[in-house]
């Protein structure tokens, strides 16, 4: 009985997680990364930056981009915030949304990151 109760109830949530899951979209991703000139620093691929000490993103893991993209919203005043101006700027008007929307994007472009052997 108790087994039954607990699908039940696993049942009845549900619907409510999956909206919350819902898979990002890349294609907003990439009108995002247009309108921010994300290319100006990372490179046209995303693939050469214009600096090397700038990241390649291409093909990069899009919880990494996600996660590294609110850490430099975040700055230096949250737990594992990323202290640099100019990112600092470019992610302070980006939604929650909109990182995973670039980070999807971004991951789908073909990288030099090897993700699988």
């Amino acid at each position: 009985m108790k087994k039954l109760a607990l699908a039940l109830s696993c049942a009845a949530v549900l619907p409510l997680c999956l909206p919350a899951a819902a898979a990002a979209d890349a294609a907003n991703g990439a009108a995002l990364a247009k309108k921010y000139n994300c290319a100006s620093c990372h490179g046209a691929d995303y693939k050469t930056p214009i600096d090397p000490g700038y990241p390649k993103l291409a093909g990069q893991h899009a919880d990494y981009l996600a996660h590294a993209l609110a850490a430099y919203k975040r700055g230096d005043k949250g737990m594992n915030g990323r202290n640099n101006a100019i990112m600092a700027g470019m992610a302070q008007p980006l939604s929650d949304r909109d990182m995973a929307d670039i980070a999807a994007y971004l991951h789908g472009l073909p990288g030099p990151l090897v993700v699988r052997k």
